[in-house]
């Protein structure tokens, strides 16, 4: 459902759409509406738009959400970067103990090699995106 309404602001006219008018073109609940666009709005994707005149909720995509998905995802990223490393210190003392390297060693060795990459690379990409974007 968060797809949807996400999908459905990308290319709706006009931009700025009610709960209602969201629920009749989605075809969905206005529970299951408002639970999503709550999360939508927490991760900062869209936001509440006031219409002057009319008292009801709006909603919109929020200027410059793209970016600011990015830099959510790369915080993710590091927790779980974090976290591998904590697993492969933890791998490493059973390893030593048997004396020898495991599948599961591999595979949260992999997990961290990417992770480290897209730390560096990510937050540099996005700059250079902003960067040809207000060029």
């Amino acid at each position: 459902m968060a797809g949807r309404i996400l999908g459905w602001l990308l290319i709706c006219d006009p931009p700025v759409q009610s709960a209602g008018e969201l629920a009749d073109v989605l075809g969905a609940s206005k529970g299951s509406l408002s639970t999503m666009t709550r999360l939508l709005i927490q991760v900062g994707l869209i936001e509440r738009a006031g219409v002057p005149g009319r008292r009801r909720d709006y909603f919109r995509i929020k200027p410059g959400a793209w970016p600011q998905l990015i830099k959510v995802q790369m915080q993710s990223m590091t927790g779980l970067h974090q976290m591998v490393e904590r697993g492969l210190a933890m791998l490493a003392l059973r390893t030593t103990a048997e004396g020898r390297d495991s599948e599961s060693t591999q595979r949260l060795q992999e997990a961290h090699d990417l992770y480290a990459f897209l730390e560096r690379e990510l937050p540099a990409l996005l700059q250079r995106w902003q960067a040809e974007r207000s060029g």
